[in-house]
């Protein structure tokens, strides 16, 4: 039987000689999903994001996905497992073209080998089909020829979305994917998001709350560490704690989203 909640956390602490990151946080990841981990700076959504992908090793607590306990996994054991982090893997070579980029990724899962894409190029031709399924999938099918540098800055990153995917994840963990976009960008990688989550779970780091209120199922706001609420983003913006823990012009963002 499937677990309801693809990824949860239990008790959940990090500490740095004696600095406390991340404080007994449980999560609880719903399948299918769109979940939006927000705080003010300094809240530990990033590390909390390194230990679910242990980047970081947890000081205690544990990590299930798919009810299995993965807390004593390495960062490559969990990629495996289907647990991938956007923006965070190697997989994006400006002087390839978009469609080798992909190809490489895809050469990476399906070969479990590392970039060898020097040796193999034959290999790498079999993968075009797939290839070019994914980027039409975040709307690169037309950039498929041209170097990865010559994109925007927002089609870069939803070419890593692209090589995430051909990672085949289960649960994708997406890292600010609109930090530092346009208006224009930061509408495409929403909607982007939005349709790669048709059939996958996405556990995303966001500031901008008009993404959040837009796209999230659930939101857990953490501060210092610690889960300050949890719930919708109707509810989550009316909590009095929320909204003074962001203070002054974030706390308007938080009320004003919509």
């Amino acid at each position: 039987m499937r677990q309801e909640f693809i990824l949860e956390t239990r008790q959940l602490s990090k500490e740095f000689k004696g600095f406390v990151a991340v404080d007994r946080v449980d999560l609880r990841i719903r399948r299918g999903s769109i979940h939006a981990l927000i705080g003010p700076n300094g809240a530990g959504k990033t590390t909390c994001f390194n230990l679910l992908t242990k980047f970081l090793t947890p000081s205690s607590g544990q990590i299930l996905f798919e009810g299995q306990d993965i807390t004593a996994l390495s960062p490559v054991r969990i990629a495996r497992q289907g647990v991938i982090r956007s923006f965070q893997i190697s997989s994006v070579f400006p002087h390839l073209t978009v469609l080798e980029n992909v190809c490489i990724a895809l050469q990476q899962r399906l070969m479990k080998t590392s970039f060898q894409f020097w040796r193999s190029e034959r290999v790498l031709d079999q993968l075009h089909p797939r290839a070019l399924e994914l980027l039409r999938e975040v709307d690169l099918e037309a950039y498929a020829a041209i170097p990865a540098v010559e994109l925007s800055y927002g089609r870069k990153r939803a070419l890593e979305i692209a090589t995430t995917l051909a990672m085949d994840p289960q649960l994708m963990l997406l890292d600010e994917p609109t930090q530092g976009m346009g208006l224009e960008d930061v509408d495409r990688i929403r909607q982007l998001i939005k349709k790669v989550a048709a059939n996958r779970t996405v556990l995303m780091v966001e500031h901008n709350m008009s993404v959040v209120s837009s796209i999230a199922d659930t939101i857990t706001v953490l501060q210092r560490g610690a889960v300050l609420a949890e719930g919708p983003y109707a509810e989550v913006s009316q909590n009095p704690a929320v909204i003074e823990a962001y203070m002054g012009s974030a706390s308007t963002a938080l009320k004003g989203a919509h």
